[in-house]
């Protein structure tokens, strides 16, 4: 086995791409090979070399290599190469695996995981957030490990919601384990780690680039065995994930999306091409159930509180405590039970309040997305008060991401 210098300093060697890399070690068998070879090797070897990449692999230098070994053993990451027992065979099938993978957290056994891709439009609606919060959630619930690229938008929904669950989850980054991106992401990037693993082909230090994202795309697709478009543009990264999975035999899902929003166009698309239709976790974990009859397990729980949410349920027993009122029909002289929204509405916290006066005031039930709108509040915010308010009672969830007040006879 070649020492790990070796591998190290052909993972970092810029300007080869994966693909080169790979069919250097198809002709000369280890990266020790590669690394001693001289540029007429490189060429009696005939494995299409761009004079770019000639010019690379002549740098001998060592010097990169050992910083990188250096920081990795500082920090307790670990450097999973091609050769090593525990990299997952999962992503060593496809075509141009990365040579070397940098972890950081504790990485799941891959190949014992039903692991599916979340990923999505950076530029998401409301409507795609609650969505790829709630899918996180719900694969993680299930048993199932979700894959985010943790970029902005649709990778950060699907995230937090893995995370409320309880992960474990898997974070693939297009840059080194040290460079955060996006800023904002600092704390993810933390509870990710410490839930499950971030890894990455690129080495401590490296920056973000764009052309970084399509080859951590075909990492996150390879992982996996399937991908879930969650939104997106035609034009969109999501799409190139969904044809790189494609190309690697896993199998590609979309959720259905306005038929009028820009965002839902390409997972639409996808939709009519032959990908499948999913609504919720469920749909996915039905799919892959026989594989992993052991891991997955179909439960129905609410989507979970944030700290936020908890604190106002335990501070407040909201529904059982409520004093109900009795009032006689005037029809039929019936005695019934129920809560005067007015009164209800004076009883809740202002997020709270806000979303039961928008559906009062509503012809019966409202998207999330009409919800955000009238009630002026972050989406976040409109989740959590949707969380709290279903989880009492007062408010109910139908098909197509619809709610409306729960009716007198399904209150507590």
């Amino acid at each position: 086995m070649a020492p790990l210098t070796y591998w190290v300093w052909l993972s970092a060697l810029s300007g080869v791409g994966p693909a080169a890399k790979n069919r250097l070690l198809r002709a000369f068998g280890s990266p020790e090979q590669i690394f001693f070879a001289d540029e007429k090797a490189y060429d009696e070897a005939d494995i299409a070399l761009t004079p770019a990449e000639k010019n690379a692999l002549c740098d001998k230098s060592l010097a990169e290599a050992r910083r990188i070994l250096d920081v990795c053993a500082g920090r307790g990451w670990r450097i999973l190469t091609l050769s090593d027992a525990e990299y997952p065979d999962r992503l060593k099938n496809i075509a141009d695996p990365p040579v070397a993978l940098y972890v950081r957290g504790t990485l799941p056994v891959i190949d014992e995981e039903a692991c599916v891709a979340l990923v999505g439009t950076r530029r998401c609606t409301p409507y795609g957030v609650v969505t790829a919060e709630r899918l996180g959630y719900e694969l993680t619930r299930d048993g199932l490990l979700v894959v985010t690229g943790l970029a902005r938008g649709i990778d950060t929904a699907a995230a937090l919601g893995a995370l409320r669950a309880g992960g474990p989850l898997v974070g693939v980054l297009g840059c080194g384990l040290d460079v955060v991106y996006p800023r904002e992401n600092e704390a993810l990037y933390e509870d990710v780690a410490a839930a499950g693993a971030l890894l990455s082909e690129y080495p401590p230090g490296a920056p973000a680039k764009a052309s970084h994202f399509p080859q951590r795309n075909r990492i996150m697709s390879g992982l996996s065995l399937g991908v879930v478009v969650v939104e997106a543009p035609l034009r969109s990264g999501s799409l190139i994930t969904a044809a790189l999975a494609l190309e690697q035999g896993r199998d590609v899902f979309a959720v259905p999306g306005n038929v009028d929003s820009v965002a839902s166009r390409g997972a639409n698309r996808l939709i009519r091409e032959g990908a499948v239709l999913v609504t919720g976790g469920d749909d996915i974990a039905e799919e892959y159930r026989p594989l992993f009859p052991e891991k997955i397990r179909m439960e129905t729980l609410k989507v979970p509180l944030d700290q936020e949410a908890e604190r106002r349920l335990s501070d407040r027993a909201l529904v059982q405590n409520r004093q109900k009122e009795e009032k006689t029909e005037i029809d039929n002289g019936q005695t019934v039970e129920y809560i005067d929204l007015v009164q209800l509405a004076e009883g809740l916290d202002e997020p709270e309040r806000k979303v039961v006066v928008a559906l009062s005031e509503s012809d019966g039930t409202l998207h999330v997305d009409d919800l955000i709108a009238r009630t002026e509040l972050p989406p976040a915010d409109v989740l959590s008060a949707l969380t709290v308010l279903e989880v009492e009672g007062l408010v109910e969830q139908l098909p197509g991401k619809m709610f409306r007040v729960s009716p007198p006879e399904g209150r507590p």
